[in-house]
């Protein structure tokens, strides 16, 4: 009874985050919009997205590097992956898979599907062209990537490993590599500042759901 409840709030405070990220995404959509953008794309919240983009300017180095820091959860996500089907060859049914497993496979599709739901549904338009086109900017696709993902793989490092040490260095990592990677889109300025924010609300919002589903499957979580 105390596991559901916990997982209750888990998935209270998950629907908070969520709405607010509905809400930000009907103001982007809605308040001053103006053809401030590349092309004369229209770009909601444009007084603040334009502050913000005029201030932090434009570091393709830092890009080039979150580009790269962003294999990593896509590395991570692999290697459960496998661990996962895996466990499905050795005992040739999906009850042998670990149910944190076979959660977090379901975080990962839905991740998937919002990734490609912003990539179809625009919001809105980067603030520079890249390869000579617009393209969707809209939740920050990388902070979602690296903070859903490895944020999943911390909160399984942390329920599995007993390790103080591992523990320790495996988190601390993680969180460096969660902030290096959503602080150096923001720097790089691909992203208007209402990507990053989007990007974090729906992610803490996916974790804190995962979170709750694995208090009551999990018996580990």
């Amino acid at each position: 009874m105390t596991e559901k409840k916990n997982a209750k709030i888990y998935f209270i405070l998950g629907a908070i985050l969520l709405a607010l990220f509905a809400v930000l995404t009907l103001l982007v959509k809605t308040v001053d919009v103006k053809a401030v953008g590349p092309m004369g794309s229209e770009i909601g919240l444009s007084g603040i997205n334009t502050y913000f983009h005029k201030i932090i300017g434009v570091n393709m180095d830092l890009y080039d590097a979150t580009e790269i820091l962003g294999y990593i959860p896509i590395a991570a996500a692999a290697f459960f992956a496998g661990i996962g089907a895996y466990q499905l060859v050795k005992g040739k049914s999906l009850k042998a898979v670990d149910s944190n497993i076979i959660i977090l496979g379901a975080l990962l599709v839905v991740l998937a599907c919002a990734y490609v739901f912003f990539e179809i549904v625009i919001v809105n338009y980067r603030p520079i062209i890249m390869e000579n086109e617009l393209e969707a900017s809209f939740p920050s696709s990388h902070t979602m990537l690296s903070v859903t993902v490895l944020g999943a793989v911390l909160i399984h490092l942390r329920s599995r490993t007993k390790n103080t040490a591992v523990r320790v260095v495996g988190t601390s990592l993680g969180v460096i590599l969660i902030l290096a990677t959503v602080i150096g889109r923001l720097l790089s300025g691909v992203h208007w500042f209402t990507d990053i924010i989007a990007g974090i609300l729906i992610s803490v919002s996916l974790l804190l759901f995962y979170v709750g589903t694995c208090k009551i499957f999990d018996k580990n979580a």
